[in-house]
């Protein structure tokens, strides 16, 4: 079968079993779209613009599970799309980007929306292509799509110079790629799993930390059995909610800046910590030194073996799938006689109930104003727990992580790496795709969601019935906060002079608007937007412009330097 380098391409796609394209046309990718236009088994989704498009794939790919698929032309296309994509490999998310180029022959002479897209992402790639050759187009993307998905995932860029998509050759689609530089390990070393257990067993103080590894590697089931086998406190990181159930009494809740007090004072005083999927970054766990003050031992299972003692040294890695290995886990645990002391395990269990008590997420409930905590527990409410929930970032995204209990993977989507404003409206929309019967609300802020507003557009064509909670405090809100309590209340550029009637804007895309200003009618708004399961709703809550996010710990500090609330600043 003799194609052009444009059909190779969507028959590729056609071959992974593709089934939405997130994409804007240009110049260098017409006749890929041409070829995407003689087809109807890829769906295109057309956005406003680029940034979103690699959000709206990178969410598909997190609520999925799948690979996000994104398609954008040469010059400002791609430029305008290298922060989706800085995004997506910040938070590890499998996603495959095709890009197009100038033709060949005009490579390096600065032609008309030429860039150097290699050279632009390989910082923010897990690996690139440049597609010189037509007979190349097939064995590159089988390779884009393994690379994404194998070993730690993250995006992987084709870029396709438009005399290549023109070109004709002969189409075979690989069945498997054979790459001698790429060969990720998969299997943990049982004599490292093995030591672990044992360490498990000796603990007196235990603590498991865990990340978005789990999720990512599809490994909470295997985790969730593994936690209550063992009876240990468990705790989740901001891209880990959901690994473990938030509504089970083993759950501390968050840790890190913005945790909870019993999960900082947990996870910097126990004396055995599994870390599974994470990290230990900055967010996590603050200083360093502050967090080696206490002597713990540290077990880190991941399958990425650049992050394993990247900020911490451990003392037992274990490089591997993190489902394999907390099964093998979970066979030596129910193997062995051996079990944890129970006395020392009651005490541990008694002082988090200590900690507990300190009730460090409680808020003024009596206000005359709408406070964002409030409008958060009554969207956990009005949905049952089981929304699939977006969010941009700032002060709105941490009350969410705080407030919406997640029980189960995939249904807390937003950017913790790199954080990204504007995320959360395209997320949205991508999880939309990826579930159309699954009830979506994005949480946003009224900084945030002006950032991708124009997507409001794309909802509209496709019928994407999202909802968004919008926390107006007229500010920028997180950066309000650092500079009421570090930069001496200079609050410089971070009012928002002049907005728009997010009501009368929401209505002129063809969606619902409501404006909700009183406390007695937030329940109320929620309750009538879910109801209307075919129409976008936009609520614009006007909240209480003081509140901050507590606890708090600040930049360079450690955790158990928290500040809890007001009285503390």
């Amino acid at each position: 079968m003799r194609l052009t380098g444009a059909e190779i391409t969507i028959q590729c796609l056609q071959e992974e079993g593709v089934e939405f394209v997130f994409g804007y046309p240009g110049g260098a990718v017409l006749y890929i779209y041409d070829a995407l236009f003689n087809q109807d088994k890829v769906k295109h989704i057309l956005v406003r613009h680029e940034q979103a498009a690699l959000h709206a794939a990178d969410a598909y790919a997190r609520a999925s599970g799948r690979t996000g698929v994104a398609l954008v032309t040469s010059g400002p296309g791609v430029t305008n799309a290298v922060t989706g994509i800085a995004t997506a490999y910040m938070d590890s998310i499998p996603m495959v980007i095709i890009s197009g180029q100038v033709p060949t022959p005009a490579i390096g002479l600065d032609a008309f929306q030429e860039v150097d897209t290699v050279g632009i992402t390989r910082p923010c790639v897990k690996h690139n292509f440049l597609v010189k050759h037509v007979d190349e187009l097939a064995s590159t993307i089988k390779k884009a799509f393994y690379v994404a998905a194998s070993g730690p995932p993250g995006p992987v860029l084709v870029d396709i110079p438009k005399d290549v998509s023109q070109h004709i050759a002969e189409f075979v689609y690989p069945k498997s790629v054979s790459m001698r530089s790429y060969n990720p390990v998969t299997k943990g070393h049982s004599g490292q799993i093995k030591k672990a257990v044992q360490m498990l067993m000796e603990a007196r103080r235990p603590m498991i930390y865990v990340g978005g590894g789990v999720i990512l590697g599809n490994a909470a089931e295997q985790l969730t059995k593994l936690v209550r086998e063992l009876g240990f406190p468990c705790t989740n990181t901001l891209m880990g909610l959901g690994a473990y159930p938030g509504t089970d009494p083993q759950f501390v809740g968050m840790l890190g800046m913005h945790g909870t007090y019993e999960a900082n004072l947990a996870m910097q005083h126990c004396d055995v910590l599994l870390a599974v999927g994470a990290r230990f970054d900055d967010r996590v766990i603050g200083n360093p030194q502050h967090f080696f003050s206490e002597s713990r031992r540290i077990i880190h299972v991941d399958i990425d073996p650049s992050s394993i003692s990247k900020r911490v040294r451990v003392d037992v890695p274990i490089v591997g799938n993190v489902a394999d290995v907390l099964e093998e886990m979970q066979k030596l645990v129910n193997a062995s006689s051996a079990r944890p002391d129970a006395t020392a395990l009651k005490d541990w269990w008694k002082q988090i109930g200590e900690w507990r008590a300190r009730d460090c997420l409680r808020y003024d409930r009596n206000s005359s104003l709408i406070k964002p905590q409030y409008v958060i527990e009554k969207l956990y409410e009005v949905t049952g727990g089981d929304a699939i929930v977006t969010s941009d970032v700032g002060q709105h995204q941490m009350w969410a992580a705080q407030y919406y209990k997640f029980d189960k993977p995939r249904r807390w989507l937003n950017s913790g790496g790199l954080g990204t404003m504007g995320f959360g409206l395209p997320a949205a929309m991508g999880a939309q795709m990826a579930f159309p019967e699954a009830t979506v609300a994005c949480v946003t802020g009224e900084a945030s969601i002006q950032m991708c507003i124009q997507e409001l557009s794309t909802c509209k064509q496709y019928h994407l019935p999202v909802k968004i909670i919008n926390l107006n405090n007229r500010y920028l809100g997180m950066v309000r906060q650092w500079q009421q309590i570090l930069h001496g209340n200079r609050y410089s550029e971070s009012y928002m002079d002049a907005l728009p009637d997010f009501v009368k804007l929401a209505e002129s895309y063809g969606h619902v608007g409501v404006r909700i200003e009183n406390p007695a009618d937030v329940e109320p708004a929620l309750r009538e937007a879910f109801a209307l399961k075919d129409r976008v709703v936009f609520m614009d809550f006007m909240t209480d412009q003081t509140e901050n996010v507590f606890p708090m710990v600040k930049a360079g500090q450690g955790l158990t330097e928290m500040l809890l609330g007001a009285e503390d600043l």
